[in-house]
């Protein structure tokens, strides 16, 4: 059964590493302001940051660009101002979207700096590669399971079997939604994509054979089919290197949370 993602990680680092930087220095002078409406300013400050989201995206420097981003501003603005008029800043809810927005800039902001702060280099990415490869081994199978709840129900399945059974057919029963219509297919992977005690079952079956006792991992017990195997080549150093280095980077941001938290005081 492949390893399950780290959920908190995910949220609080998987998105903000991929956010758009916001370019170090704006286009354009950073005093005054590009609008008035109704009497409130709207800062060159502020516009010279959108603009900079919009190249960051692809969009070219041009005047067009500049005046689309002032229109947009202004009518900005002009909503702003209506819902303020309507009291709409006030409801607790929107409130919250506001606060959680602002958190997002912050920490945008933060993971940026540390970020440049922290270069991963060159060495600990290709030591992080050399380790993969190492985990990944030579071989790579092809692999059908069947996940049930309770190891008896897994022996029944490898009795069935032992009778002819198609692992097809008994696949249907399996609780694994990903793999239970495509007869427990699981495809190729290396036994490093599975949790250890079901990786270590399929370096131990043969081609063609199956696991005769049931195998238990915290997803419930398997009954795994092996049906074929090939030597593993690795992708290329330079074709991952980038993948390689924003997992370094995530990792490293979550050290820093981990070690923070570790000093806060959290009632």
């Amino acid at each position: 059964m492949h390893k399950p993602s780290k959920l908190a990680s995910a949220l609080l680092l998987g998105a903000l590493i991929s956010l758009p930087a916001i370019a170090q220095k704006a286009s354009g002078g950073s005093g005054g302001a590009v609008a008035t409406v109704n009497g409130v300013a709207i800062s060159q400050t502020v516009a010279n940051a959108f603009v900079a989201e919009q190249q960051a995206q692809g969009a070219p420097d041009s005047p067009e660009l500049k005046n689309a981003v002032r229109e947009e501003l202004i009518r900005r603005e002009l909503l702003v101002q209506e819902a303020k008029k309507m009291g709409l800043d006030k409801r607790p809810e929107v409130a919250a979207q506001a606060e959680l927005a602002r958190q997002a800039i912050f920490i945008r902001a933060f993971v940026q700096d540390f970020v440049k702060k922290h270069p991963i280099s060159d060495e600990q990415i290709k030591a992080a590669y050399d380790r993969m490869k190492t985990q990944m081994g030579n071989t790579e199978y092809k692999v059908r399971h069947i996940l049930v709840e309770k190891e008896d129900d897994a022996k029944v399945i490898i009795v069935n079997l032992k009778k002819g059974a198609k692992f097809d057919d008994l696949a249907k029963q399996s609780k694994d939604p990903g793999s239970r219509d495509k007869g427990g297919d699981l495809g190729w992977s290396s036994t490093a994509a599975y949790v250890k005690p079901f990786g270590d079952a399929v370096t131990g079956l043969s081609k063609g054979k199956f696991t005769e006792t049931p195998v238990k991992t915290d997803f419930g017990y398997h009954v795994i089919l092996l049906e074929d195997s090939r030597p593993l080549t690795p992708p290329p150093f330079d074709q991952i290197k980038p993948q390689i280095a924003q997992r370094l980077q995530q990792e490293q941001i979550q050290k820093f949370v981990t070690d923070l938290r570790s000093k806060a005081k959290i009632q």
